[in-house]
């Protein structure tokens, strides 16, 4: 099992920044994994935000391209996310993933966020 803690989460303004971490442990070789975020807001399905492999290259959504950043410390057990610019389609609960190996974050969109309890609250406000 893998084990997640996340922060960083907060109520900011249209146009301001925000840092999430997550940190990972447990029975998962995380230097062949995949670490990143989903996102949901209420009644809005579960959102494929960002990851990024050992390797180094990031993924990120055509909505936040441009304004948020990923990265991940040398350990490969933390990532962040440097989100700047924020607007209030960002307001959610962000959700901390990891994976084995490559290419699971793109399918694990639809079960992902379902009944998941954690998680840190993002609120944009105009």
């Amino acid at each position: 099992e893998v084990q997640l803690e996340e922060s960083g989460g907060g109520s900011v303004q249209a146009g301001g920044s925000l840092r999430l971490s997550c940190t990972g442990s447990g029975e998962l070789s995380f230097d062949d994994s995949e670490m990143g975020w989903y996102r949901q807001a209420p009644g809005n399905e579960c959102e494929l935000v960002s990851f990024i492999g050992n390797d180094g290259i990031p993924y990120y959504a055509d909505s936040v391209k441009g304004r948020f950043t990923i990265s991940r410390d040398s350990n490969q057990k933390t990532v962040h996310l440097q989100m700047n610019s924020l607007n209030p389609d960002d307001t959610g609960v962000y959700y901390c993933a990891a994976f084995p190996g490559r290419g699971l974050f793109y399918n694990a969109g639809y079960w992902y966020c379902r009944g998941r309890i954690g998680g840190t609250q993002v609120t944009v406000s105009s």
